[in-house]
């Protein structure tokens, strides 16, 4: 987890700014209009890989609307590079690496194309996704995003520092919080690693999405965050994950103090909170096992929802060609292409039934079943107004009190709640 969320800190800042941006943006073109366009994609090796070929096999059979490729320009955050794309009003025509959390902001900006004014936006975005399309829907009723591919994160742990604290590492105890907190003691007392667990304990907006969130999502059978224009979090449900948490914390089997490295490679934590990159990270290096995130009273894998961790796609308002744009989103996302990006990078398409229509892959690639099981039940960050703030708000909360006990968590709860539907309501 700690190699993820260093890649992801510098995001904070780049989101935070666009949040508070307003106007920009802009273009020439209607839905109908087709030509030559440009997009971005991620600077990862693997996406490059796919989205060159899905580039090249586009081109092949249209020659007259060629699409030209590159990774998103160097910046202190892609978010940050986005938004000062919109405000230019030169940003590509689609952008595979849009953060669901900067939706509401990019929105803002005038910069994002309703998705569902094409013709068959709705019905090809639900099509694919299935009823977990609804959570990227906006206010308005339309998706200014396509649902595209997710992390749902699990529970990582080291199978040999199970053993040596002596835990069974084939059938670990880790499902309800009472045998997880049990066996998070004994790899303490056992001194085979400093801590049980070590997610994040820095403040930045987003780490609530890796302690928190998954296990919320979880306790409850698949509740986000704000639901409603309501906050949903103080309540029995955020209680008893806030409540497992700090204890946790308070029994030292966590640190409250930031790591520098990977805290799971290392082996300075006995079990991390990843999604499926972390099959190729880890490798051979760590004999890991993985299971689903725990409840209160324990659930069924099949039944046990989790976190997203998302990305997307956006269709800027700058593109002159938007037809050729959702053609080539259409493309992008189709069966054999989706196939394609499994294969390449072994993130889940956000695809309803994805286990059964690549069933093979699968087979060939067992240590992705599980996720692949995990993806068709995921929690996404609530698409909501001022939702960057939302969240800064809950983790500042979620900190002073849970990470470093300084104040209650009934407190907590409901004081960050009122601050969240206050910030919802545009307040």
């Amino acid at each position: 987890m700690q190699r993820r969320i260093l890649s992801t800190v510098a995001a904070a800042t780049g989101i935070l700014a666009l949040t508070a941006c307003s106007g920009g943006g802009g273009g020439g073109g209607d839905t109908d209009a087709r030509g030559p366009i440009t997009i971005w994609y991620s600077n990862n090796a693997a996406e490059i890989s796919w989205g060159e070929q899905m580039v090249d096999a586009w081109n092949a059979d249209h020659p007259d609307e060629q699409v030209t490729a590159q990774e998103i320009p160097a910046g202190s955050s892609s978010e940050e590079v986005i938004s000062a794309a919109i405000t230019a009003g030169n940003a590509p025509c689609l952008i595979f690496n849009t953060s669901p959390a900067a939706v509401p902001g990019f929105e803002r900006q005038g910069g994002l194309v309703n998705l569902s004014d094409f013709p068959d936006g709705d019905d090809y975005i639900t099509a694919r996704s299935g009823e977990l399309a609804e959570q990227y829907r906006s206010d308005d009723g339309g998706f200014y995003q396509l649902p595209w591919k997710s992390n749902p994160v699990m529970i990582f742990y080291n199978k040999d520092l199970f053993a040596a604290a002596g835990l069974d590492p084939e059938n670990p105890q880790l499902s309800t919080y009472d045998d997880f907190l049990a066996t998070a003691r004994t790899i303490k007392e056992s001194g085979v690693a400093p801590f049980a667990i070590n997610p994040a304990p820095t403040s930045e907006f987003f780490q609530s999405w890796f302690d928190f969130y998954p296990l919320y999502a979880a306790q409850t059978g698949g509740t986000q965050l704000v639901e409603d224009g309501q906050s949903t979090f103080d309540d029995d449900s955020g209680q008893a994950v806030a409540d497992f948490w700090a204890t946790i914390y308070s029994e030292q089997l966590a640190g409250n103090e930031q790591y520098q490295g990977d805290a799971f490679a290392d082996a300075y934590a006995a079990m991390a909170i990843v999604g499926p990159w972390a099959v190729q990270v880890y490798g051979d290096d760590v004999n890991w096992g993985a299971v689903p995130v725990p409840t209160e009273n324990g659930t069924d894998a099949a039944d046990t929802w989790t976190f997203s961790d998302a990305k997307n796609v956006g269709l800027f308002t700058a593109c002159d060609n938007k037809g050729t744009a959702w053609d080539v989103l259409k493309f992008a996302t189709s069966e054999e292409q989706d196939g394609a990006w499994l294969e390449a990078t072994g993130q889940m398409p956000l695809r309803q039934d994805l286990t059964d229509t690549y069933a093979d892959y699968f087979a060939a690639n067992p240590a992705y079943q599980l996720f692949g099981d995990q993806a068709a039940r995921t929690v996404e960050v609530p698409n909501v107004s001022n939702s960057v703030e939302v969240w800064q708000t809950f983790r500042d909360g979620y900190s002073k009190s849970v990470i470093f006990g300084e104040e209650g968590v009934d407190a907590f709860l409901s004081d960050a709640a009122e601050q969240i539907n206050g910030l919802v309501a545009g307040n």
